[in-house]
């Protein structure tokens, strides 16, 4: 099958490949530079469902335009929900600390919210990916994949996911940004239980 992948983002391709392969789907992948779509996508809804599926409407909007058929359109929207914060950064997550914020401003955002609520069980929260599929016939598929865990008191290495070194994936003691990847995703990915669940809706639709 090919898939038209909602992001430019190298990693996140990188990674949706790393995560098909492991599965043992067969899967091409485009980017949206790949199909020439430039335009910029107001993502005004609530959810992540919403986000994700205004995000997968523009981009089916431009197949139509330019003639695109015969792919699947694939688009996610992700973040962290921290319950004690009502939920917070949640759709913002990418956001919280400005459009272009920093890591480490976006990180320490979240632990000066929490800074007095030092029990673990105060600190619950989980990560959240929600992907929308577009099929050629216009069907939409909805999977989402949440990974449980807890906030860190201080975090650990900066770098890879946004909120990585704070997130404790539940069972572990350590930051995700602390653990080695492979160790993390046997257990804990929202995207890769995201992804799994929309290839098992297409293969009961015998589409592989």
């Amino acid at each position: 099958m090919e898939i038209i992948y909602g992001t430019t983002n190298k990693a996140k391709v990188e990674a949706m490949n790393k995560i098909i392969r492991e599965h043992g789907f067969q899967a091409k992948l485009y980017t949206l530079k790949d199909i020439g779509f430039t335009d910029e996508i107001v993502e005004d809804g609530k959810t992540f469902e919403e986000n994700s599926e205004i995000k997968a409407n523009a981009i089916k909007k431009f197949c139509d335009e330019k003639n695109i058929k015969g792919k699947i359109i694939l688009t996610d929207d992700a973040g962290l929900c921290v319950d004690k914060l009502n939920g917070e950064p949640g759709i913002y997550s990418a956001r919280y600390a400005g459009d272009h914020g920093a890591q480490i401003d976006s990180i320490n955002k979240v632990l000066n919210k929490l800074k007095d609520y030092p029990n673990k069980e105060d600190r619950s929260c989980k990560f959240v990916c929600v992907l929308t599929a577009i099929l050629d016939d216009g069907q939409k598929i909805v999977t989402r994949g949440e990974s449980l865990g807890s906030i860190a008191l201080e975090h650990g290495k900066l770098g890879g996911l946004t909120y990585g070194p704070i997130f404790i994936p539940e069972g572990f003691n350590l930051p995700m940004g602390d653990m080695e990847e492979e160790t993390y995703e046997k257990v804990h990915n929202h995207r890769d239980l995201a992804v799994k669940k929309l290839f098992e809706e297409l293969k009961k639709m015998n589409i592989e």
